[in-house]
């Protein structure tokens, strides 16, 4: 039977990146996954974007994996928040009264705020590391039958009849995670009652490296920088409301686009395919089980409201390889109790505060209620004009605060 230091369930950009993490730790891996690694390369798997913080963009650096990314990677220089339209916030070349504004020049590290990525050249970079690894087994198409977790190591069953083991089994199955559920870890969940609408449009002005982010009743909508004159839209329609929106043709969708978009980067025009998906939060109660690791959307799924989605994942995988990493080089079991526990310690808390900031911020700004409105805009404006919190707030948003792995810390 081959045998691993850890199995990973779940080849998308959280297990596949974790696999490369552990690699670089000096851990053999196999990597599990349903789908081929040609489907996964297909122009039309995948059509969202990421928006990587400047200190998970470290790790990428720390990996090798930033060479193969770099040159479709848009820096973010400046990012805008405000209620209302854009034509509102922009008219005349200024913000409305009531906005934040952040500014990467205010940064120490002299990096950009972060990085908006096509999830595609993310999936590309990392296909080709873990085909280039000889400590990788990426088994792929390929469907975990049964996972057995016994005291001294985990064995998966392929649905092949092949047999691994490993002393780890890491979960990166997905916000409806199979492993996480067949361990008893209990979650906590709602919806949002809200649908992200997700579009790719190319427009006559240069966008200058801006991100900008729109509360709107509806929700947040959200215009972030890609390479060249073509800006990712991340847009929060009310779930009843949605389907209208996606079901009209492109001249009319183009329309609405440009109501909430404003006129500020001249005539837009769609590019590619619209993606739809449904909010929802959820949070697992433990990070751990016997012989299992959860990472990514398996331990927690947040409204895309800051960015911060995948972002929490990065964080839990620098942490479980520094984590793993110390245990191998202390002689111990990776896959042990004690070795889960540092890592539990490390993210659970961490986790769950970023999470349920991020639920506050998405209750606080997804209305229309006059005097809750007015409020947030004061409080908006106040944090604008006090530079120490607006570092603070930029570094939350680079995912640069907290305690940090050595892959995520910056160079001194």
């Amino acid at each position: 039977m081959p045998d691993y230091d850890a199995i990973i369930v779940g080849g998308g950009l959280a297990g596949g990146l974790a696999a490369v993490a552990l690699e670089r730790a000096g851990l053999s891996v196999a990597l599990i996954d349903a789908q081929s690694p040609q489907t996964m390369r297909g122009g039309d798997f995948d059509g969202r974007t990421t928006a990587l913080a400047y200190a998970c963009a470290r790790l990428f650096r720390r990996l090798g994996l930033w060479a193969a990314i770099e040159g479709d990677a848009e820096p973010i220089r400046d990012i805008l928040v405000t209620d209302g339209r854009a034509r509102s916030a922009l008219r005349d070349g200024g913000a409305s009264p009531f906005h934040l504004h952040f500014d990467s020049r205010e940064l120490e590290a002299g990096e950009p705020l972060g990085y908006i990525i096509e999830n595609r050249v993310l999936r590309e970079a990392m296909l080709d590391a873990i085909e280039r690894s000889s400590q990788i087994a990426f088994r792929a198409p390929a469907k975990a039958a049964s996972v057995t977790r016994g005291p001294a190591r985990a064995e998966v069953l392929l649905e092949s009849g092949e047999r691994i083991s490993a002393s780890l089994v890491i979960a990166a199955d997905g916000k409806r995670s199979r492993l996480r559920t067949e361990a008893g870890i209990k979650i906590n969940r709602w919806r949002y009652s809200q649908t992200g609408i997700v579009a790719t449009v190319l427009h006559e002005r240069p966008h200058k490296g801006v991100a900008y982010e729109f509360f709107l009743p509806s929700g947040p909508f959200a215009i972030l920088p890609l390479t060249g004159n073509r800006s990712n839209l991340v847009w929060t329609e009310r779930e009843e409301a949605a389907p209208a929106y996606l079901a009209l043709d492109d001249g009319a969708f183009t329309r609405e686009i440009a109501n909430r978009f404003g006129d500020f980067l001249g005539e837009l025009r769609l590019e590619g395919p619209r993606w739809s998906y449904p909010l929802s939060f959820h949070l697992a109660q433990s990070f751990t089980a016997p012989r299992l690791a959860l990472i990514g959307d398996a331990a927690h799924a947040v409204h895309p409201i800051a960015g911060q989605g995948f972002n929490l994942g990065v964080k839990d995988i620098a942490a479980l390889a520094e984590v793993l990493e110390e245990a191998r080089g202390l002689g111990l079991d990776p896959g042990s109790e004690g070795v889960l526990a540092n890592y539990q310690r490390w993210r659970r808390f961490d986790s769950a505060s970023l999470a349920l900031g991020m639920d506050g911020l998405v209750r606080l700004f997804s209305n229309d209620f006059g005097p809750l409105r007015l409020a947030r805009d004061i409080g908006m404006g106040a944090v604008g004009r006090v530079a120490p919190l607006r570092r603070f707030f930029m570094r939350q948003a680079g995912a640069d605060l907290g305690r940090l792995p050595p892959l995520m810390q910056a160079e001194r």
